[in-house]
């Protein structure tokens, strides 16, 4: 009986986790960005 098939299954389950994840905080972090006044924008001084 072989199981690197879920092996395999289960770090492409946790890539895809954390790839959907990444990509939601950037998202969010974007989105968020927008609502903060240009003046309070401490990140462009």
């Amino acid at each position: 009986m072989n199981n690197w098939e879920f092996v395999i299954a289960g770090y492409l389950g946790a890539a895809v986790g954390i790839g959907s994840y990444a990509v939601w905080v950037i998202r969010r972090g974007r989105r968020l960005t927008q609502k903060v006044p240009v003046e309070r924008r401490r990140f462009l001084d």
